[in-house]
């Protein structure tokens, strides 16, 4: 009598499980280029805006802060939504919103209507990475955790990097920033249909997902709902919060002041300063890919998940304070580039932050505590245009600008000593 039924069983447990999870994260991981591409373009094209609309720096600082204030604002609200509504639906109308934010970019007329749009799109953007957290939580396996958060921001590291070369492409092709921003746009609206019909809420939803693949996302998670999960420590708070304020004060500083530092103190014309934004966050891809699978490595070794996390990301932060020091003694350009994609490399092992919302808090949470980590990331990513604008300025030299971002990365490296992940096992 029971001989069928453990015969069936042992034909499906032989069934090798699909990889639907990780058709899952490469949708996000495309999105997330096309995210960090649409927020890089006006950092690119900023030399040839500020002249077109004869911007101050500090004004340009402000442009490019504005973005950051909608993007903080809402992470909060947009986490709750995440955890209410699911990450399917909140990344769908986000991608479409920030599309059609990017293309009426193309359309402004001055620093008033630019600053409107980069605010829009900050708005829409903000769900995005959270929703990523969430989903590592829902899709993945606690051993996979690593590899999926990487994977995400290694998304916004090529978007950067290809963003970098392939709007200077377009502006140097069209002869025209705006053809390029309004080409991105429609590239990303057009792009919400993806999400929509690939990501799912509950790897059960999922046509695709056999039961095999079911069986061991649940399985490999069951310790986590057995345990019971204490609340996090003020100082984890504290930690997560303002070690990734810190870490983004230097991986946006890179981002959106990083172009003008070196077309203006380096010299570099556009298309130079397209390959050399390229082989910058080409290095950050390989560095934050390199620190994930590293850490899962490790991991399943046997190292201890908290040891393996904490000595990756303050490696990451003492570097950081190196490699800024350094580079104001360099005066050839091509050291310069070669210094900034060290940076690049080693601020990206910082994207192992995302992977701490799924070990501290529990499934229902992980969207707002992800959400409210990238709050305090948006806020540090806010201010720093706003300072380096105001350092260039009244003070008048990058000099100063990268011994700040220098004492970032020290910040950063201290906070991540304070997170208590010892009974952490997510």
């Amino acid at each position: 009598m029971n001989t069928p039924i453990a015969g069936a069983s042992d034909h499906v447990a032989a069934i090798a499980p699909t990889s639907v999870r990780w058709r899952i994260f490469g949708v996000i991981f495309l999105l997330v280029m096309m995210n960090l591409l649409d927020r890089i373009s006006l950092s690119i094209a900023m030399p040839t805006i500020g002249k077109e609309f004869a911007l101050q720096p500090a004004m340009q600082g402000l442009i490019l802060s504005s973005f950051f204030w909608a993007y903080a604002t809402l992470q909060i609200p947009g986490g709750w939504l995440i955890d209410r509504f699911g990450p399917r639906r909140i990344i769908t109308g986000s991608t479409l919103l920030w599309g059609l934010s990017q293309t009426i970019a193309g359309c402004a007329t001055g620093a008033v209507s630019l600053l409107a749009t980069r605010f829009a799109l900050g708005a829409a953007e903000a769900p995005l990475f959270p929703s990523g957290a969430k989903l590592n939580a829902l899709w993945l396996a606690p051993s996979e955790r690593s590899r999926g958060a990487v994977l995400v921001d290694t998304g916004g590291l090529l978007g950067a990097a290809l963003g970098g070369m392939a709007i200077s492409w377009l502006i140097v092709s069209f002869n025209s920033w705006r053809a390029a921003f309004v080409i991105a746009g429609l590239v990303t609206t057009a792009m919400s249909w993806l999400a929509w019909r690939q990501v799912r809420d509950d790897p059960a939803l999922h046509p695709a997902v056999n039961e095999a693949e079911l069986t061991h996302i649940r399985e490999a998670g069951a310790v986590r709902v057995e345990t019971a999960r204490a609340p996090m420590r003020a100082r984890s708070w504290f930690g997560l919060t303002l070690g990734r304020a810190s870490w983004a004060m230097v991986n946006f500083g890179l981002l959106t002041w990083g172009p003008s530092y070196l077309s203006h103190a380096r010299g570099f014309d556009l298309k130079q300063l397209g390959m050399a934004t390229f082989f910058i966050f080409i290095a950050g891809a390989i560095g934050c890919l390199a620190s994930g699978f590293g850490a899962d490595a490790l991991i399943q070794r046997g190292w201890r998940r908290a040891r393996v996390l904490k000595s990756i990301l303050i490696l990451s932060g003492a570097c950081i304070f190196a490699v800024f020091m350094l580079l104001p003694r360099v005066a050839d350009p091509v050291q310069a580039v070669i210094l900034l994609a060290a940076a690049a490399f080693v601020v990206s092992f910082g994207s192992l932050y995302w992977s701490m919302p799924a070990i501290l808090a529990t499934r229902e949470r992980v969207g707002i505590v992800g959400a409210t980590m990238n709050l305090a990331g948006s806020l540090g990513g806010m201010l720093i245009p706003i300072v380096v604008g105001l350092i260039l300025q009244y003070v008048g030299t990058y000099d100063t600008v990268l011994h700040f971002l220098a004492g970032c990365g020290v910040v950063y490296m201290l906070c991540t000593l304070l997170i208590d992940l010892k009974h952490a096992n997510g």
